[in-house]
């Protein structure tokens, strides 16, 4: 199911999506001519419209519309939870395995505040692909490169529901339920719900903001390929939540 999940995820987020439909569109022009044209040039328009800076904007803006985190918000919670966003399983450099640059920007966040808060850390990541789970990588790197030791390590979810209920479960039985919740801003939202559901009150910490800010500069944007990230991303975070909220 977990794979299956995955692969309707893939073809329903670009860079597929565009590209099935333009595939459709062009094979379809045999039987339907105008139909397939229609469908064609669609999928490529599609395909403009998810790189081009104002949509990909546009579609953020109901992801990341939770503010950064303040220290008075703090008060009161038990733990720092960071979810685990991937991993490199190709990292000679770092002994074979490590974390991905999604991973990374939620480490480097947790380990601000877990600086400033002296708050224990939870990490949360399991190992879809089969090979050596999330969190046990980001224990090592928060441990080894950004000297933030952590406590309770969470190696067997393989979503954002599972982050949350499996968390849960380790928190509740340390007498833990508020909880500081780093991930990206745009997963913001969907793991708050998913960390409510299990039982806990969720702090919400964002980081890595993807939309562009007010301090950006005032010059037209062009379609890129952190553009093309960020449109994806907020495709996939979109479909996560909808499949989320329907299933709960």
């Amino acid at each position: 199911m977990f794979f299956l999940k995955k692969l309707v995820g893939l073809l329903l987020q670009p860079p597929l999506l565009p590209l099935v439909a333009i595939g459709a569109g062009l094979l379809l022009q045999r039987w339907r001519p105008r139909a397939g044209r229609v469908l064609a040039w669609g999928g490529l328009a599609l395909a403009v419209a998810l790189v081009a800076p104002p949509v990909v904007d546009a579609l953020l803006d109901n992801l990341e519309d939770l503010p950064a985190v303040q220290p008075a918000q703090l008060e009161g919670a038990g733990a720092i939870a960071i979810l685990g966003g991937g991993a490199r399983t190709n990292a000679p450099e770092f002994g074979g395995q490590t974390v991905n640059r999604i991973t990374l920007e939620r480490l480097r966040y947790g380990a601000r505040l877990a600086r400033s808060s002296g708050l224990p850390v939870l990490v949360s990541g399991g190992a879809p692909s089969g090979s050596q789970p999330e969190a046990e990588l980001m224990k090592r790197a928060l441990e080894e490169d950004f000297g933030v030791p952590v406590r309770w390590v969470e190696a067997a979810s393989l979503d954002t529901v599972d982050n949350g209920r499996l968390s849960a479960a380790m928190l509740q039985a340390a007498g833990v339920r508020r909880v500081v919740l780093v991930t990206h801003a745009a997963h913001m939202h969907r793991s708050l719900e998913a960390f409510q559901a299990a039982g806990l009150e969720p702090v919400a910490a964002p980081t890595g903001f993807l939309r562009r800010g007010p301090s950006d500069e005032p010059q037209p944007r062009f379609p890129s390929m952190n553009s093309a990230f960020a449109g994806s991303y907020a495709i996939h975070e979109w479909l996560g939540l909808l499949a989320f909220r329907l299933s709960h």
